[in-house]
């Protein structure tokens, strides 16, 4: 197969979406499949044998990192000159529009991703106002594709109650191999200030208003012996560290590769207030270091966090119930053990190659129902 993917987001960013996309470049050249990404320009030219076709875009004002990808005139005629079966539409924000009109044209079948609840976040940035029109817009864009393939049982539902049609379950895998309790560190735990028989929190992430770390800077102040550290960086960070000045905080910016996963498995308890995620990748890279998790009860968590079992989960929005659920477990640390070996099991059954080969399957079946 040929595959065309859109996206509004790649490296150097780091986030799920990038990391999917990575995997699945990675994927099709081990078997065979061609393809081609059409991704914002300051990327790399190519990943993964696939062409990288840049398009233009302005820095976003709240995140210089990412950047706006308007339809743009020579995307069409270049996804033409390589002559795709299937476009994935992994973007569908700036870009959907473009992504239907290049399908449209071309005649090929377009399989649509939803890879971020842009609806929810309107009301973290003080727009709730465009929530019905951000469904609206983004209805009328996955309506157009021949399937919409859904990270979380969640989302699956929450599109379903909202009008969109020809929906899939596709979840995502995780790398269990670099992800792995024997990264643990005594010196990394050293070098983030964590005291002898401290607990380290760890949060892994954008710091920005939909993901609510702020709850975090509410609960940390009253759990004693306790050490919060952030790995990540966004529009928010500069108002933490002001809240969290004087606290047992850490902020680490952004980490990767054996950087990340020893930040996972250094730490004793995964903590992820945020209550917009289609999916949160992070709680399984968390889960496959033998982390237990403390997560909203929303979105993917609800799907990847068993309460009870793997982790914990609280009321969306609820800093007071994060704050007991962290504090229940800090002082169990039996507990904390068995979810930890009970995350690092269901992690293991999650893996990238299976949850490939589960989308090589929805393309070829929108390839056979195109052909009949």
């Amino acid at each position: 197969m040929r595959i065309a993917l859109i996206t509004e987001t790649f490296l150097p960013n780091v986030n799920g979406v990038v990391t999917t996309l990575c995997r699945l470049l990675e994927h099709l050249r081990a078997h065979g499949h061609e393809a081609l990404l059409c991704a914002p320009e300051g990327s790399v030219a190519s990943y993964a044998g696939a062409e990288i076709f840049p398009l233009r875009g302005v820095p976003l004002p709240a995140y210089p990192e990412l950047r706006l990808t308007p339809p743009q005139l020579g995307l069409t005629a270049h996804l033409r000159r390589f002559r795709p079966d299937v476009i994935h539409l992994a973007g569908t924000m700036a870009l959907g529009v473009a992504g239907r009109h290049a399908a449209r044209q071309l005649r090929v079948p377009l399989v649509g991703a939803y890879h971020t609840d842009f609806p929810a976040y309107t009301a973290h940035y003080g727009l709730g106002f465009l929530r019905t029109l951000a469904y609206r817009y983004l209805r009328w864009v996955h309506n157009s594709c021949a399937l919409t393939l859904c990270p979380s049982l969640a989302t699956l539902a929450d599109l379903r109650t909202h009008g969109f049609r020809r929906l899939r379950l596709w979840g995502r895998g995780v790398d269990t191999e670099r992800f792995h309790p024997r990264h643990h560190r005594a010196a990394w735990r050293a070098s983030v200030g964590a005291q002898p028989g401290e607990r380290v929190l760890l949060y892994v992430g954008r710091l920005a208003p939909e993901k609510r770390v702020d709850l975090l800077a509410d609960a940390l102040p009253s759990l004693p012996n306790t050490r919060l550290v952030l790995v990540g960086d966004g529009p928010a960070r500069p108002a933490l560290e002001r809240r969290l000045s004087g606290a047992r905080a850490h902020f680490t910016g952004y980490l990767r590769g054996d950087d990340l996963a020893t930040a996972y498995a250094s730490a004793d308890m995964f903590v992820f207030p945020s209550d917009t995620e289609t999916f949160g990748q992070v709680l399984q890279e968390a889960m496959a270091s033998g982390l237990p998790v403390v997560a909203a009860r929303a979105g993917g968590a609800i799907d990847l966090v068993r309460d009870g079992a793997t982790g914990a989960l609280f009321q969306p929005g609820n800093a007071t119930e994060l704050r007991t659920q962290i504090f229940r477990l800090g002082n169990a640390p039996a507990q904390r053990a068995a979810m930890g070996a009970a995350g690092r099991a269901a992690a293991e059954q999650r893996s990238w190659g299976r949850v490939m080969d589960e989308l090589l399957v929805h393309y070829q079946t929108t390839l056979h129902r195109q052909a009949a």
